[in-house]
C-alpha cells in the first residue's frame, strides 16, 4: 500500500476515536541494554545525507515511496535547511518561507531501492527534544521494509504540539486493495505540561517475535501482541512534519526538532542464535 497524508491522519484518528487515554498501560519496567548489543549507532556528529541515496548516503531527506504528509513539504537537503549539525546534535528545521509554503525536514535510513540501515526485531531508540507551539507534528516511527503486500508500521512517538502534555504511540497495517480492513491501536502518554519541549527525553520500543513494547526514558509504558505481518526488517524515520488537520496559523515560524541520536540495538541472545 502506498503511505499517504490521508493514511497518516487516519492513523490519528483511528488513534483518538477509540479513547485511548482512559486504557491503563502496563506495570513499569526498565529495559535494560546490559542484554543488547548496538547494531545502528547515529550520533550526529556529522550528518550523510542526500535526497534520495545519491552516493549511498547514510539517510535520504524523503520517504523511499516519496510520500510527504502534513502541511510542510519534506525539503532536499542544502547548505543550513532544513537540516543543521553542531556538537552532535541534529536540528531539523520548518520554516515558512516568503511564498507562504511550510517547508521541513525528514529522515529514513533506507532508499527506494530498500538499501541502507534496517533490522528485524530488536530496540529502537531516538533521544529528543520537543518543539513547542500549536501546530507542530514531530515523530519518530519505522516501516517495515517490505510494502508488496502491506505497509506495517509502528509510531515510537507522534507529538502533537496542540496538546504539551501528552504523546501518543500506535502501530498500524495498512492493507492493500478497496475495502481492506486495517489494523490499528495505539495508546496516549501523559506527561509534565510542556516538558517534552524543555528537556531531552528518550523514546524508544522493543520489536520482539510474540511482543511489542514502548518505552519513554527506558521505561516501559504499554506494549502490543506482535502481528505476524511485524515479522519483518523495520527501518527508522525522524521527521519535523505540521498539522495534521489542525490550523498551524500560530505556529512558530521557524520551530526546531533537536535530535541527539538515533540508536538500534539486538539483544545478544538473539544475535547468538542467528
Amino acid at each position: 500500500m502506498r503511505f499517504t497524508e490521508s493514511a497518516k491522519t487516519l492513523s490519528l484518528t483511528c488513534i483518538f476515536a477509540i479513547g485511548l487515554a482512559g486504557r491503563p498501560g502496563i506495570a513499569q519496567e526498565q529495559i535494560q541494554l546490559d542484554d543488547f548489543e548496538i547494531t545502528f549507532t547515529e550520533d550526529f556528529d556529522r550528518l550523510d545525507v542526500s535526497a534520495w541515496g545519491e552516493n549511498r548516503s547514510r539517510w535520504i531527506a524523503h520517504t523511499p515511496w516519496n510520500g510527504d504528509f502534513g502541511d510542510a513539504r519534506f525539503h532536499d537537503p542544502e547548505d543550513g535547511f532544513p537540516f543543521t549539525v553542531n556538537a552532535g546534535i541534529l536540528r531539523i528545521e520548518a520554516r515558512k518561507g516568503t511564498d507562504g509554503q511550510w517547508r521541513s525536514g525528514l529522515l529514513a535510513s533506507t532508499n527506494p531501492k530498500g538499501e541502507g540501515f534496517s533490522q528485524q526485531f530488536g530496540y529502537f531508540e531516538a533521544r529528543m527534544k520537543l518543539p513547542p507551539g500549536k501546530g507542530v507534528w514531530p515523530a519518530f516511527w519505522l516501516i517495515g521494509i517490505d510494502r508488496s503486500k502491506f505497509t506495517a508500521e509502528i509510531d515510537v512517538i507522534e507529538y502533537y504540539g496542540r496538546a504539551p502534555g501528552e504523546f501518543s504511540s500506535g502501530y498500524h497495517v495498512w492493507r492493500q486493495g478497496e475495502g481492506a480492513q486495517h489494523t490499528t491501536d495505539g495508546h496516549l502518554t501523559t506527561v509534565e505540561d510542556g516538558v517534552l519541549s524543555k528537556e531531552y527525553h528518550t523514546y524508544g520500543v522493543e520489536i520482539t517475535p510474540g511482543r511489542s513494547t514502548f518505552y519513554l526514558d527506558r521505561k516501559s509504558i504499554w506494549s502490543f501482541e506482535t502481528p505476524p505481518e511485524f515479522h519483518m526488517a523495520f527501518f527508522p524515520l525522524v521527521n519535523l512534519a505540521l498539522g495534521p488537520g489542525w490550523p498551524i496559523d500560530e505556529t512558530p515560524n521557524p520551530s526546531y526538532l533537536l535530535v541527539d541520536y538515533i540508536h538500534v540495538y539486538k539483544r545478544k541472545a538473539q544475535s547468538a542464535e542467528n
